[in-house]
């Protein structure tokens, strides 16, 4: 199998022109090898540690919910998870066989990913904290601590995490390269259409240097098609479904938050559990 495809240009030389469509069947289908090998994987060890994987054994108060995302980010994220599909189709059908009027959607869309990607780059700088989605060694220790944990193997569990645990870290940080990647080289793509934005100008940059634009626009494409796989399917999976419904109701209860968070490393200062809540009345919980 040829990863890239290659052409000679006027002057005889051969240089690359994209990649080649056959690696759309591969990242899908690393995707669902993926899924396959973590349901065997997540039934062995629901099959060993039910009470852990089930979230049982929760201490402390568990009334009430806890605010995880604010509506500017659930938002973001739902525009930007459009964008995202509808470019990932008008990118990949066409050269599949499945013709339609895909190549406006695709540059709109992807303006729309475009932006809204700086619109949240300027909120997570100055309205939230960044240090939530960085990496530290101390994360790496701790995730191949859980995975030892997980095999059977190892002292014990490691500590929970904060906000975000360091698989949903490494995830943001693998779509982020992919998706600049993909971005950049898409703007750049535009001075070969006629558009709005800027006039047709296909030869600012030499054969040789579109290939390796339309290349790495394409191997980003790629990588988002196994990525947004992944996403879509841990997103269905029943002990995940408390994070997807917060992100759209914005809340998860107390319960989940006790039970998958460390509250010195992700303190719960937006909510109070209610004071005028009895054991005979608890608290409405909302979401979930």
């Amino acid at each position: 199998m040829e990863l890239f495809q290659r052409a000679s240009n006027p002057w005889g030389q051969e240089i690359l022109t994209h990649i080649d469509w056959s690696l759309f069947w591969w990242a899908l289908g690393v995707g669902v090898v993926f899924a396959v090998i973590h349901l065997f994987l997540r039934r062995r060890l629901r099959a060993s540690e039910p009470a852990v994987v089930a979230g049982d054994h929760v201490a402390g108060d568990q009334r009430g919910t806890v605010v995880r995302h604010g509506a500017v980010a659930r938002m973001f994220h739902w525009v930007m998870a459009l964008s995202m599909l509808v470019l990932l189709i008008t990118g990949f059908l066409p050269q599949v066989g499945v013709q339609f009027p895909w190549l406006t959607l695709h540059w709109v869309f992807g303006f729309l990913l475009i932006a809204s990607i700086l619109f949240h780059i300027v909120h997570a700088t100055f309205f939230q904290s960044l240090r939530n989605i960085w990496i530290s060694l101390g994360d790496v220790r701790e995730w191949l601590q859980e995975i030892r944990h997980s095999m059977g193997r190892g002292e014990g569990p490691a500590r929970k995490p904060g906000k975000y645990p360091v698989d949903h870290k490494l995830y943001h940080h693998a779509v982020t390269l992919a998706g600049f990647v993909a971005m950049i080289t898409g703007v750049l793509m535009m001075f070969r259409i006629d558009s709005p934005i800027w006039p047709r100008d296909p030869y600012r940059f030499s054969d040789s240097t579109w290939g390796v634009i339309y290349v790495l626009h394409g191997l980003g494409g790629v990588v988002l098609v196994t990525l947004t796989f992944a996403h879509i399917y841990f997103a269905i999976l029943p002990e995940k479904r408390w994070i997807t419904w917060s992100m759209i109701h914005g809340r998860i209860t107390r319960r989940d938050y006790l039970a998958h968070h460390d509250p010195e490393r992700w303190p719960d200062e937006r909510n109070a559990v209610p004071e005028a809540t009895t054991a005979a009345e608890p608290a409405k919980v909302q979401g979930g």
